[in-house]
């Protein structure tokens, strides 16, 4: 059986993460507070920011900003798509 979480985002038990995705006490944070489905959430959310900023994951400046985004998306707000962004159509 696998552990769960009542996570913080969601606002409900869910699965819980097998480790911290993060390092320090951010990671620790994420992996006592937030599940996995809402992990894969923030994946989305991150990849839309860093395609929609054209932003470079080896950027200091860029993994701030996605540091906290995910802050704001995971334990906050939730975060806000980028200005203009228009998701993708199904042809």
């Amino acid at each position: 059986m696998s552990r769960t979480v009542h996570c913080r985002r969601l606002g409900r038990e869910a699965e819980a993460l097998d480790h911290a995705p993060w390092p320090g006490p951010l990671g620790q944070r994420i992996l006592a507070e937030i599940s996995k489905p809402a992990w894969a959430e923030w994946l989305a959310h991150q990849t839309i920011l860093i395609n929609e900023h054209r932003l470079s994951p080896i950027d200091p400046k860029a993994r701030q900003f996605l540091t906290a985004e995910m802050e704001k998306f995971l334990f906050g707000d939730g975060g806000e798509k980028p200005a203009g962004y228009v998701p993708p159509t199904e042809a």
